[in-house]
């Protein structure tokens, strides 16, 4: 398995351009919003409710990072876990809107990935998913990543 450095590094490659980063800061957590939002919205079997309340298909996927997170480095998957708990306190709010969450959900996503493809068209360069899909998720580890190096916190 690659090293959290290797990834951040080559994430980073794609990502020098001010205005492409600020972008970055903007939708990259918009779009893990968005994600969580519409996996919220899709019908959970059964089983899941049977389980739990919070047992639902973005609860799976945040689980299922939060493993690959903490493979890569236990102290950015700490993070991510405060980062992910932040969002699902929002989707709650996001919830009690007027219309439903999904209709909020894919609005924020649509918007995020135009502003990132704006971002990237600045940059000059392809993003990264288009390479590995697994850069995805490491969008999120590298705002995180350069949060910790602010904060001089190791990881």
């Amino acid at each position: 398995m690659r090293s959290v450095q290797s990834w951040l590094d080559e994430y980073g490659e794609s990502h020098r351009n001010p205005t492409n980063k600020l972008i970055h800061w903007i939708c990259v957590p918009l779009i893990m919003l968005s994600v969580l939002g519409l996996l919220l919205a899709v019908p959970r079997p059964a089983v899941f409710a049977s389980l739990s309340p919070y047992a639902n298909w973005a609860t799976l996927l945040i689980l299922a990072s939060l493993v690959y997170y903490c493979l890569l480095s236990p102290r950015l998957g700490a993070g991510m876990l405060i980062v992910t708990v932040l969002m699902y306190l929002l989707l709650g709010v996001l919830a009690g809107l007027p219309w439903p969450l999904w209709a909020t959900s894919a609005g924020i996503f649509a918007g995020a990935w135009i502003g990132q493809f704006i971002g990237h068209k600045i940059e000059g360069k392809k993003p990264s998913f288009f390479k590995d899909l697994l850069f995805l998720l490491i969008g999120p580890l590298w705002l995180l990543a350069a949060l910790y190096r602010k904060l001089q916190i190791s990881y």
